[in-house]
């Protein structure tokens, strides 16, 4: 039980320390979704599976789109051979996810990075900014403090964010050591994610208590799921998409 103990006590150290941070992030959704704007969450490697928290599942807001770098085969027509593990580490290839996307002036947008150092996030950080939408940063505060940028600028997620959502993860995101030197067990993706839920459903919260009546998937897997995310979606027509 010594890594659940651990990750639990992380989790919540995080929900403590990030209240503020994730109140920040949520008003920016919410400024955004009132405004017919959509939230686009970018993750690569791991960091992808947090972009699927926030974009296209059951019981989060049907406003938003998930970006990868898969996107310049889904929709760009590169041969699949350009999905590489380096990547991620292309800062060019971050023009291209912004041109391929439906993206609109009043779109918010999640960066999810736990180094928050690689070209392409950061690149992607920096034309989100260059465009003025608002960017929230999902990132580990220590395993970044300690990398160096990879992008030429010398720049980091984190300079880059309007929001800083800091996951809590350590350097090298592992949390158990080996008795030989090394560790194991990681963590970032489980506060991350507890992260990402916790501004969605502060997100959704702040939508009620305006009075309003939030955009909501319900699971595909429940009796009308899939008759009431269309009539959702068909709200969204041209500015959401659901591909692989």
């Amino acid at each position: 039980m010594t890594y659940a103990s651990k990750v639990l006590d992380l989790a919540h150290q995080v929900a403590e320390s990030q209240a503020e941070p994730v109140k920040h992030a949520a008003g920016l959704i919410v400024a955004s979704i009132r405004a017919g704007g959509v939230v686009n969450a970018f993750g690569s490697g791991h960091s992808e599976a947090i972009a699927m928290e926030i974009a296209g599942r059951a019981g989060g807001l049907v406003p938003s789109n998930r970006l990868t770098p898969r996107d310049l085969v889904l929709y760009g027509g590169r041969p699949p051979s350009v999905l590489t593990a380096e990547l991620e580490r292309d800062p060019a290839i971050a023009h291209e996810i912004y041109a391929l996307a439906p993206v609109a002036p009043q779109d918010v947008f999640v960066l999810i990075s736990s180094s928050g150092v690689n070209g392409t996030v950061v690149e992607l950080a920096t034309i989100v900014k260059d465009r003025g939408h608002p960017l929230i940063a999902l990132t580990s505060v220590k395993h970044s403090s300690r990398m160096t940028s990879r992008h030429p600028s010398g720049g980091k997620l984190l300079d880059l964010a309007d929001v800083v959502l800091d996951n809590g993860a350590p350097y090298g995101d592992a949390i158990l050591d080996l008795p030989g030197g090394g560790s194991y067990g990681a963590v970032s993706t489980i506060t991350s994610a507890l992260l990402a839920q916790m501004v969605v459903t502060e997100a959704v919260d702040e939508l009620v208590a305006m009075g309003e009546t939030p955009p909501i998937y319900l699971s595909a897997n429940v009796t009308g799921g899939d008759e009431h995310n269309r009539a959702l979606e068909s709200r969204y027509a041209g500015r959401i998409r659901r591909g692989s």
